[in-house]
């Protein structure tokens, strides 16, 4: 399987409603629809406040509500642009889909950008400077998790918990941010926090979703950074070949773009897939994503390191 790059497409433009195309301010081609009702969890995070932010500024296409664990977030959200009466609270560290049976009545899709993030350990970072300074062995700094926000907590319960509180509200179309690396249980990001297995709670999720018969698409991005988006051009491929690419990284809002693209593609549903950028200057930055995902016809292979 080769990667796909794709090359910038001229937005097509029609007047035929649903079937039609236009253009927003930044020249994404997007499909145009009645506002599409979405609800996005995890929407204080770092990728999840972006994907609310793009929903929020496209009021003809989307109506959105944000989804954040506690009041704390709100004024963030409404900064971004999300109305007040928009942002819901529900914490998926609680394991229960009740919590989020409000936020999600009469919404039809749902981006879930929730993750555990680990914990630096200050201390563990004494026999780091000291190699370094010593020029002994290299040590490498530790890291834990937040009370009842482990990894099988936040990324297989609670994303679990999201799943069936979408089948039970209507919704009909879930596109999940995952990560890369869910092929090889051996890879470093399962050590994290004394092997929280956090890419191996993510996949058993993914493929919780899957099964879930709900129309779906799933992200898994490589390195996330916080660079300017729509500036790069987006390569995808599956089952983490592309961690063998030399530049394997792609800002935050890149991916927020994406799940925001995916809600209105035929060529994002039910697709699983891999998602990184070039640096800015190699090839021309990525304005069709119907081509983006049309482009690659393979989908990620379960069956490689199957959690369920």
């Amino acid at each position: 399987m080769q990667s796909v790059p794709v090359r910038c497409a001229r937005p097509a433009f029609g007047q035929n409603g649903l079937r039609g195309r236009s253009a927003n301010a930044r020249g994404y081609a997007v499909k145009v629809d009645a506002a599409l009702k979405v609800a996005v969890t995890g929407a204080a995070g770092r990728t999840g406040s972006l994907v609310a932010q793009k929903l929020a500024q496209r009021k003809e296409d989307f109506d959105v509500r944000a989804i954040v664990r506690n009041s704390s977030s709100k004024p963030k959200l409404t900064a971004l642009g999300v109305p007040e009466a928009a942002v819901f609270e529900a914490d998926i560290s609680q394991g229960s889909g009740a919590a989020f049976a409000k936020a999600f009545a009469g919404c039809e899709a749902l981006v879930i950008a929730t993750s555990g993030v680990p914990v630096l350990k200050p201390l563990s970072l004494i026999p780091v400077m000291w190699a370094k300074i010593t020029g002994g062995k290299p040590a490498m700094p530790e890291f834990s998790w937040k009370e009842g926000q482990t990894p099988e907590q936040v990324d297989w319960l609670g994303q679990k918990a999201q799943i069936d509180a979408a089948k039970a509200a209507g919704i009909k179309h879930v596109v999940l941010v995952s990560s890369m690396g869910g092929t090889d249980p051996s890879n470093n990001l399962n050590k994290l926090g004394d092997n929280g297995n956090i890419l191996q709670w993510k996949r058993k999720a993914e493929q919780y979703l899957i099964a879930s018969g709900l129309k779906y698409t799933i992200i898994h991005p490589g390195g996330l950074i916080d660079k300017p988006d729509g500036e790069r051009q987006l390569v995808v491929d599956v089952d983490d070949k592309l961690i063998n690419q030399p530049v394997r990284s792609i800002p935050r809002g890149d991916v927020a773009e994406l799940s925001v693209q995916c809600l209105k593609l035929k060529s994002a549903v039910n697709r699983s897939i891999d998602v990184i950028a070039r640096n800015p200057g190699d090839g021309t930055p990525t304005k069709d994503f119907d081509a983006l995902l049309s482009g690659l016809k393979a989908n990620c292979d379960y069956s490689i390191n199957s959690q369920m």
